[in-house]
């Protein structure tokens, strides 16, 4: 039997561990995954009701929300529809014969959000926080990651062998016959791979000081020698930006490579391809079965989501934010939110401090470290109004569920552009209040804990004080921690990416942070290994998160350090297919659950009075291996 002191986390999750099972449909099961579940069965519920008349809706965004997730459950209309609603789509792909044909359709086709073979976005100006710029980023793989194209990876071949089964599946679907189906995996593949030797691997891309390469317009704009981006930006802005912000300039240094005549046939059946998947989950049920054979491959799931389920999801991830108001509303009470909201305020108490008789700062860094913390933003719950661009949304009953999506998607893409050099709105959401999950963003130096998250085991009236410490204490310090890791650091108060730390600071800082790349560098886990630096910053953020967070939990008049840890072990909890955690390996900047429930409290002193920790215990590690930054 594993005991507490030679593995904390098998030991506490033991019963759970034993009867726990994955669903079918799902990668893992587990305190996240619990929540999300509990939250689906209610919401599928509540708009059945609604949609019955049992039970009524409480705006016409709802009933704009209802009648776009009726489209989506109509699995008789969309199985009698089969490809056509792709095949306009497809036609007009189909028509391109040159660079010049693909050059008259730019900016149509990047406002319709379709497949570009570059990104263009808006976000703040990491070096003007207040305002909107343009950035420029390379577009994704078919693979989850560049290193699994490296000839050592022998995943590699086997993912593209599934990627290309299924690729030819869709297109028989499509309408195309043996021949075509070929000619175009091959063309989209073809050009793929000449993508990978440009584009950043998910470490490299973690790294947020290599994000900001500003160029001006016309050195941006002269990257292509085929492609009219000028105009292309012209029409989508409505303007002429001063600079654009590459986030990867490699790939824009070889755009003429990547993008020419020569390549253009491959280019086309890339295109196709992107299209054919990227759009398959809207359309037949044998098209959405057969679109997930990839993922499914990724992740380890048995099997496809139920239909009712994936239009559950379809519907809600269109109109996220309109959902997420009805949950915050009805399911997040005020006296969790004003009991949340102290908690929040005492853990940025707890944290300056720390900050205030931190040993290792400078005075001159220590205070912009607290000034950094006085201008943190604080968002719990759920937003006070819904977000403008929803209320856009309006659904054609008459056209059928792709054409919506479509529509839905266009209005989307020139709000994001009409954004272009406008004040950035601090407060605005990006994640609905019915996702389980919080988030720190650094150019708004924001915190934000949705209502979903805000409930057992994370958080509870009726856990003890400690309990909710170790949950959503530890989670909540966890995102503050993230101004102060080694990408949330370079941000200043207002989100600038501005360096306010005296050399000598950074220097020790970077030493500490080189320590914790180390303390997870290369530990096994599910037939691989962890990678230090692809997780070296929520690995900072979860040693602040929990540090700070028992400290707090100290600090109450009723003190249970055993409740404490217990829950931070309990809400780690988790069983994963193999596939899965293989993936994550390679692509998740969290480290795998289990070793952050483990490592972080070996961190800690009280970690080893509490449980009677000794040498020798598997749980013990030795003082001078411990890790402590905040």
């Amino acid at each position: 039997m594993t005991t507490l002191k030679d593995d904390f986390y098998e030991a506490i999750n033991a019963d759970w561990l034993k009867t726990a099972e994955i669903p079918d449909d799902k990668p893992a099961t587990g305190g996240f995954q619990d929540l999300v579940e509990a939250i689906e069965k209610n919401l599928m519920a509540d708009f059945a009701a609604m949609q019955t008349g049992a039970k009524a809706t409480e705006n016409a965004a709802q009933s704009q929300f209802l009648a776009y997730y009726q489209l989506a459950q109509d699995f008789d209309q969309r199985n009698a529809a089969g490809a056509a609603p792709l095949k306009p789509l497809l036609a007009q792909l189909e028509g391109l014969h040159s660079l010049a044909d693909f050059q008259a359709h730019l900016s149509d086709w990047l406002l319709a959000g379709l497949p570009m073979p570059f990104d263009l976005d808006i976000d703040a100006d990491m070096k003007n926080a207040t305002t909107n710029a343009l950035f420029a980023s390379a577009p994704g793989l078919f693979l989850p990651d560049k290193t699994y194209y490296a000839a050592d990876n022998p995943a590699g071949p086997q993912l593209m062998g599934v990627f290309k089964d299924m690729m030819t599946q869709l297109l028989a679907l499509a309408g195309y016959d043996a021949a075509q189906q070929k000619t175009l995996v091959d063309q989209a593949v073809a050009f793929d791979a000449s993508l990978v030797p440009f584009v950043k691997s998910a470490e490299e891309k973690a790294d947020y000081s290599k994000m900001y390469n500003p160029e001006s317009f016309a050195a941006f704009t002269s990257h292509s020698s085929h492609l009219d981006l000028a105009q292309l930006i012209q029409n989508v802005l409505g303007a002429t930006p001063e600079q654009v912000i590459v986030t990867e300039p490699n790939f824009y240094a070889h755009f003429d490579d990547v993008l020419n005549p020569d390549t253009f046939a491959n280019l086309k059946g890339w295109l196709i391809i992107k299209t054919v998947r990227g759009l398959a989950g809207y359309l037949s049920e044998d098209f959405r079965q057969t679109g997930g054979i990839f993922s499914r491959a990724l992740s380890g799931n048995k099997a496809a989501m139920k239909p009712a389920k994936s239009a559950y999801y379809l519907a809600t991830g269109m109109f996220d934010q309109v959902v997420g108001d009805y949950y915050g509303r009805n399911y997040f009470g005020p006296q969790a939110k004003a009991d949340v909201q102290q908690m929040v305020k005492k853990m940025i108490t707890v944290y300056e401090q720390r900050l205030t008789h931190n040993t290792w700062l400078s005075v001159a860094t220590r205070e912009k470290a607290i000034v950094k913390l006085e201008k943190l933003g604080i968002q719990v719950g759920y937003p006070d109004a819904i977000e403008p661009l929803q209320l856009t949304f309006k659904t054609d009953t008459t056209q059928s569920l792709l054409a919506n999506t479509l529509h839905f998607i266009h209005l989307s893409q020139l709000d994001k552009f009409s954004k272009w050099n406008q004040p950035v709105k601090r407060d605005q959401w990006e994640m609905s209040a019915n996702t389980v999950n919080a988030y720190y963003h650094p150019f708004r130096n924001i915190i934000v804990f949705p209502a979903a998250i805000l409930q057992a085991p994370f958080y509870s009236l009726d856990q003890p004080a400690s309990a909710n410490y170790g949950g959503i204490g530890a989670v909540i310090a966890h995102e503050i921690s993230h101004a102060f890791d080694n990408n949330g650091s370079l941000f200043d108060e207002y989100g600038n990416l501005h360096n306010w730390w005296t050399a000598d600071d950074k220097a020790h800082f970077k030493g500490l942070a080189d320590n914790m790349i180390a303390e997870f560098n290369d530990l096994p886990f599910a037939k691989g290994k962890v990678n230090g630096k692809l997780t070296v910053s929520e690995n900072i953020a979860d040693a602040g998160g929990l540090s700070c967070a028992l400290e707090a939990a100290k600090g109450e008049a009723k003190v249970d350090l055993k409740a404490f840890f217990v829950n931070w072990a309990t809400i780690w909890r988790t069983k994963a297919r193999l596939e899965y955690q293989q993936l994550l390996l390679n692509i998740d900047v969290h480290a795998p659950a289990k070793l952050r429930a483990n490592v972080q409290p070996q961190n800690l002193a009280d970690f080893y009075t509490t449980f009677d920790i000794q040498a020798g215990d598997g749980m013990y590690l030795a003082p001078e291996q411990r890790v402590e930054i905040w």
